[in-house]
Formats: structure tokens, sequence, C-alpha cells
């Protein structure tokens, strides 16, 4: 996600020569124009209320290198003076992979760009031409490479659930963008809004969004696989806008879509090691602070789901545990407990006394 403190200027379809299936055709006709003057104003009112130096400007919203080169570089330079005050670290914006070319990536980073972000959205060209994207996936691969070529930050955007896709299919695209590297990502699900032809597929009955359950059942997944190549995860889900709200049809928008995901993963991880304890038993899973509240789940859905399954479960924070977790019967814990206490006891401190970890 953005990190905090990061100011946002968003460009609103500017800039993108194509009308892709979920984009929003109303948005674009009702986009204000966005000058320097009006990027001049939003940063002197942002910094105005800021007390300390922030981590990036952020041009979202658009194809920004597909502006016009003069409209390009006349936004940048609103943004270069706080860069050079070091009010910011970087400069950061979204685009298309077939926006980027050795032009524009020069222009990027004389100007202070530090990250660029691209909608690749799929790695499937079938995919990408069936939904009105306009580039191809070498036309990614070919902008990744361009972009580290002069050591700025890549990130991908993609999205599940898309028309014509598969489950499958989508779990290739992020494999495939796992093999390239980038350093974050931000994982989008499809949800199908007002104005856009993927609204009158939904209603012609061509195109079924993904449910909450299969889009969570989904993404937890691809989390696991960044996270274990090593890639940030910058955002999962949709931010949740008055905007978003009011022209949303259907699809699997929830306003705490990661953490649902993250709750996911928490059952994939325990459920296989239920069968190892009698049925009934009460157990005690202990797991890093940081994954607590994942790890009891949304309003306490995991606790619920175990407890269905036959074993009442006890999550407890450990801050021993910096990954990886402990599932135990909850009485042999307890146990574990009492000789802690034992062996820092007095009385006990010069025995040698074993804890159960």
């Amino acid at each position: 996600m953005i990190r905090r403190g990061s100011i946002a200027l968003f460009i609103p379809h500017r800039g993108c020569p194509h009308q892709c299936s979920f984009c929003d055709q109303r948005a674009i006709s009702g986009a204000l124009p966005v000058t320097p003057e009006r990027v001049r104003q939003e940063l002197q009112a942002a910094f105005s209320r800021l007390q300390s130096p922030q981590s990036e400007i952020a041009f979202f919203g658009g194809s920004f290198t597909c502006l016009p080169e003069s409209e390009m570089v006349a936004l940048l330079r609103e943004a270069v003076p706080y860069l050079e005050k070091g009010l910011v670290s970087g400069i950061r914006c979204s685009t298309r992979p077939d926006g980027i070319d050795r032009r524009r990536v020069e222009l990027l980073r004389q100007f202070g760009v530090t990250t660029v972000e691209l909608g690749a959205q799929s790695m499937d060209d079938r995919v990408l031409a069936l939904n009105g994207r306009g580039h191809t996936t070498v036309q990614t691969v070919e902008a990744v490479e361009l972009l580290r070529q002069v050591g700025l930050q890549v990130g991908l955007q993609m999205m599940v659930g898309m028309p014509f896709d598969t489950q499958a299919g989508a779990m290739r695209t992020a494999r495939r963008i796992a093999v390239l590297g980038p350093d974050g990502v931000r994982i989008y699900p499809a949800v199908v809004l007002e104005g856009t032809r993927m609204a009158r597929w939904y209603r012609q009955g061509i195109y079924t969004p993904l449910t909450l359950e299969q889009a969570v059942a989904l993404c937890g997944p691809m989390i696991a696989l960044f996270e274990r190549k090593g890639i940030a995860i910058w955002r999962v889900g949709l931010h949740d806008t008055p905007s978003l709200r009011e022209g949303l049809v259907a699809g699997p928008f929830h306003p705490a879509f990661k953490e649902y995901c993250l709750s996911f993963l928490w059952r994939q991880r325990v459920d296989p090691l239920l069968g190892r304890f009698p049925l009934g038993e009460a157990l005690l899973l202990q797991v890093p602070p940081r994954e607590h509240s994942a790890a009891v789940g949304q309003h306490r859905e995991n606790l619920r789901h175990w407890a269905a399954a036959g074993y009442p479960v006890t999550v407890r924070s450990e801050a021993e545990l910096t990954e990886g977790f402990r599932l135990t019967p909850l009485s042999s814990a307890a146990g574990c407990d009492k000789m802690k206490e034992r062996a820092a006891s007095p009385e006990t401190a010069q025995k040698g006394s074993k804890t159960c970890f």
C-alpha cells in the first residue's frame, strides 16, 4: 500500500488511450482536468498541514506516462522542489506497460521519480485482449526490464476475477509476476461498476464475478506466494471510497478484504494439523504478536471455524515467536506455564528445571 504519510495526487483516467472492460466511462467523462496549478495547490495545502517529512509524492489514478510529454514534465516540476528540500524521499507514479519506453523512463529518472507501478492486470494475452487492455505480456516484461536498467523501483498491479479469466489463470498470472521479481505488488479483485462493459456483460449473463469467498480463497495463496519470494505487498483489495460504493453493482468488495485473506491463510495452516489431536480437545495456538488478529480471524471467524470442526482453539501472542506458530493441547500449555513459573522462582532457580519450550 502507499506508505503512511505519502501525498497522493489522483489523475483519474488521464492519458489512457484505451477503454478497459472494468473502467467506469462516467468517471472518465466527468473527470476534472489536472493542471500544474491544481497540483501546486494540492501540494501546498497538504504540506501546510504536515509537521514531518513524508515518504513520497504519488501520481495515481491514470496512465501518467501516456500524458503528453510537456504535460507530464509540467506536473513533475511541481513535485521536484519538495524532493530537493528533503521533504519527501521520492516520487511515484502509476502507468500502463505500453506507456513505458526509454525516453519516458529517462525523463522519469531525470525528474526524481523513484518508483513506477505498472497495471499489468493479467499475464495472459487472451484475457488482456478480450478486456480491451491494449497491451501484451511481452510489453509488461519489457517495461519492467527498462525501469530496472535505470535503477527505478517497480510495482506490478494484478486483477483477480477478470472476465474471460479463470481462477487457475489468475494464479498463473501471480506466478509469472513473482518470476519478474517486482519490488511490490497490488492485488485487486475485479468488481462490477456501473457504466462499464463488465456491468453490461454481468446483466447479460456473460460474466459472473467471483464471490467474496472465492476471491479470498484465491488471493490468500497469492499473498503467501509473494511473501515467500520476498516481494512486498503494497495493497490487497480496493480502497473503500464513496464513489466506489455508489457505483458498485456486484463483486467481491469488502473494506477489510486483505484481513479476510490473512485469516484464510491461518485456517489453511492450522486445519491440516487438527487431526493430530483427539476430537474435542482444547488447543492453544501460539503466534507472533503481529499475527494475532489474523489468526483469530475477522469477527473471530477462525475460532468459530475450528470450534465447528470440534476443536476449541485459544490464540495467544508469544513475544519470542517472530515467525511460525505452535499448536499444542491447552492442558499441556498450562502445565508448561506452571513449570516456567517454578523455574523462575527463587526456590527452583538453582535446580535447572526445564520448561516445555
